[in-house]
């Protein structure tokens, strides 16, 4: 059965109100001419089917490059299979949990790829998680298995205590970038170890070494298992306005329409024989999963593996004889590579797709982006709950509009409305809670009803929290955020879980967080704190350090004799919101 299309809204007249006629598909007039206004969503079964077809495809050809070594197509197929027979060995069964804690290095789309064949589901982490933070997911999602990078060992086992986990895979940075002696994988991983002290001492008796994984594996049947579109294949972690991290539960079919959508907007542009992709942005993240570790699957690109983006030197030295198509990042990453001289003398000439997302794109940057490789970054709009992708700026350089901070139409085969305050929705140019409706849509969140209950309505609509309008020809603008959420370089942030931590300090009586707008990240985070006795503000982030991944950390801290609250004792963030945007004002009036 194909999703409802836009010309043809499917609502009930009780729960859902009527639209106005005047949204509703007007989008398509501004779609370029060779994109489809619907995807077939039943061209695969599964991702794992897709990773076949595609490895079967284009076997000869390099898909992943990671410090200068190359990973074909080919390679990664047989090592894939041989991790999911490895899992199959060890007990793993369809449905079970597989936690991934990698960052961009050829084991993960090896650890990811083996998961999904394998019938798992796969729980993405971000491996720069502290002990706190890791074992919410690891409980919540309940997994049993854990493939994790040994720099970040230490932290898994101060996070094991109650968890279900009962496998632990281990890999360091070089072990799969050859096969045979590995010369270089053995020096970057003694360097790391024993000169740059980067991998702290741990101890998990029961782990594997990955190596030794594969080469079991590899000696052992693969069993392909069915699987349908409904199958989950993620739990993709994101906050809430209640600041406790919940699963999005993304389905077979959920990623492999989102990724068919986006194949269609970008693969007229993309024609190349060899596309290459730079992936500075970590593929645990949603946004660079589906962009750049799926969409150039399925182009056969090569893809240019970034694991520590901010060293911007480093990166720019690992590009030195590399010459890209295609690049996706955030707004501070596009800004810290403009800031060097390497990246600005670069020939941009092959450059076609300059993707931003995650965060909104500064004017000044997208600017001076143009100005510098003479090509535009195209913006879109997503998040973790469709997969992510629902809008998306065409790349049609007719149909580009100069840089009006707009973030595209909404994809093929989806739905985009604004529902009013009233509950009724909005016609052009009016403003509302933007909602979607699509292939691309979430399940909905693991082992939480009542939180999924309150963005998903029965007739398929989420709720996104994010305030947009939608102009005559169907751009979409977004205006506000409806949830409390700050954006950190493309982070959500949510201020239940700083406030939460900064409580359990003795010291701190009330506290409340909020974003306060900064040039290069988006957003830094200031916490307000009301404290029952004498407290520094260095003792305050220290202590956040602690239990908060770095970029959580607050940057500012003011301290004050009390809160605004309401009658029943809420603290008011808005009121510190509007009274830190007062305050800037005034200093920008008087110079400052």
């Amino acid at each position: 059965m194909t999703e409802p299309t836009a010309t043809h809204p499917t609502h009930s007249s009780t729960a859902d109100p009527a639209a106005p006629p005047d949204t509703d598909g007007i989008w398509y007039a501004s779609y370029p001419p060779e994109v489809p206004r619907d995807i077939d969503v039943n061209r695969y079964e599964s991702i794992a089917q897709f990773f076949d077809e595609c490895t079967a495809q284009y076997r000869e050809r390099v898909a992943f490059v990671s410090v200068g070594v190359d990973l074909t197509y080919g390679a990664l197929a047989n090592k894939a299979t041989a991790f999911a027979a490895y899992l199959q060995s060890v007990g793993v069964t369809k449905g079970e949990r597989v936690a991934i804690m990698l960052p961009n290095t050829f084991q993960y789309p090896v650890a990811l790829f083996g998961a999904l064949k394998a019938g798992a589901i796969v729980v993405n982490v971000n491996p720069l998680y502290t002990a706190r933070e890791l074992a919410h997911q690891l409980k919540d999602s309940g997994a049993q298995t854990i493939v994790v990078f040994e720099n970040f060992a230490r932290t898994l086992e101060e996070a094991l205590p109650g968890t279900e986990i009962k496998r632990v895979v281990v890999t360091a940075l070089g072990d799969l970038l050859a096969d045979g002696l590995n010369l270089k994988g053995h020096f970057l991983n003694f360097m790391l170890k024993h000169v740059k002290k980067l991998v702290p001492a741990y101890h998990l008796p029961h782990a594997v070494r990955l190596k030794e994984a594969l080469a079991l594996g590899a000696s052992r049947p693969f069993a392909p298992l069915a699987l349908a579109h409904d199958d989950l294949a993620f739990l993709q972690y994101t906050g809430g306005t209640t600041g406790v991290a919940k699963g999005a539960m993304l389905t077979h079919r959920n990623v492999l329409a989102n990724l068919l959508q986006a194949k269609a907007w970008a693969e007229e542009a993309l024609r190349d024989d060899i596309e290459t992709v730079l992936t500075p942005l970590p593929l645990y993240h949603i946004y660079s999963l589906t962009l750049n570790g799926l969409i150039f699957l399925g182009l056969g690109g090569r893809n240019i593996l970034i694991a520590n983006p901010r060293d911007t030197k480093r990166v720019m030295k690992m590009l030195r004889h590399e010459t890209f198509t295609g690049i996706t990042a955030v707004n501070t990453l596009y800004n810290a590579f403009l800031e060097n001289e390497e990246f600005r003398k670069r020939d941009f000439s092959k450059l076609k797709l300059a993707m931003a997302g995650g965060m909104a794109m500064q004017r000044a940057v997208a600017e001076r982006f143009k100005a510098v490789t003479g090509k535009p970054i195209i913006e879109g709009y997503g998040l973790t709950e469709c997969s992510p992708i629902v809008t998306m700026t065409p790349l049609d350089a007719k149909a580009q509009r100069e840089y009006d901070g707009s973030v595209g139409l909404p994809a093929p085969s989806t739905l985009v409305r604004f529902r009013k305050d009233d509950g009724g929705w909005a016609g052009i140019g009016e403003p509302g809670e933007l909602c979607v409706k699509g292939p691309q849509v979430m399940k909905g969140y693991w082992n939480r009803p009542d939180e999924t209950a309150k963005v998903l309505d029965a007739d398929g609509w989420l709720a996104t929290g994010d305030i947009g309008v939608m102009d005559e020809h169907g751009y979409v603008r977004l205006i506000d955020r409806k949830k409390d959420m700050i954006l950190v370089s493309g982070f959500n942030v949510y201020p239940n879980e700083i406030e939460d931590v900064l409580a359990m300090h003795p010291a701190v009586r009330e506290v409340a967080a909020i974003g306060v707008p900064d040039p290069v990240q988006g957003e830094r985070i200031k916490v307000f704190i009301a404290a029952r006795e004498p407290l520094t503000a260095d003792e305050v982030i220290q202590h956040c350090r602690k239990y908060l991944t770095g970029y959580k950390v607050p940057k500012l801290v003011e301290f004050r004799d009390s809160l605004p609250q309401t009658n029943v004792g809420k603290i008011l963030r808005r009121a510190l919101r509007d009274e830190e945007a007062a305050a800037q004002g005034q200093g920008q009036e008087r110079g400052m």
